[in-house]
């Protein structure tokens, strides 16, 4: 167990055996994601990957685990077990995928007003722009639509 979360492989039974004759062992993991450790070989022959006990847990990061643990302690948690860790980490997911999909959801609707002109334009500071002139028409009179399509 390292930091409240169980990791277990069964190539790892032999080295349990003896675990009171050998030195201790060395751990390394990737802090992008603690899904999985590795363990010295207590030969130095090489790594061993070991994976999470319970295989169903997301991967996650030594960032998210250390949130999710001052999480559980704001929330007065005096003792911290694995699925209460995943469980407070799920949380903490669906909070920010919720307030990701809202924030697009405000502004996809906000560009649809500005778009749909429901929203009233910035009033500029100088007199509106005279529209351009065309050098053919100066002088003749405008033709109007016959028809105009509706979409």
């Amino acid at each position: 167990m390292i930091d409240h979360v169980h990791y277990f492989a069964n190539a790892l039974k032999p080295w349990i055996a003896r675990r009171d004759r050998l030195e201790r062992f060395l751990i390394r993991r990737d802090p992008r994601d603690i899904s999985r450790i590795w363990v010295l070989d207590p030969e130095g022959a090489g790594y061993l990957e070991v994976p999470y006990r319970a295989l169903s847990n997301p991967a996650v990061s030594v960032w998210e685990h250390r949130q999710a643990l001052a999480r559980l302690r704001e929330r007065g948690a005096s003792q911290v077990d694995e699925a209460g860790l995943f469980r407070m980490i799920e949380q903490m997911r669906t909070i920010a995928e919720t307030a990701q999909k809202a924030t697009k959801r405000t502004r996809r609707q906000r560009q649809r007003r500005t778009h749909a002109g429901t929203t009233t334009p910035p009033t500029p500071a100088l007199a509106p722009p005279v529209p351009p002139t065309d050098l053919e028409t100066v002088g003749r009179p405008v033709a109007r639509f016959e028809e105009i399509e509706q979409w």
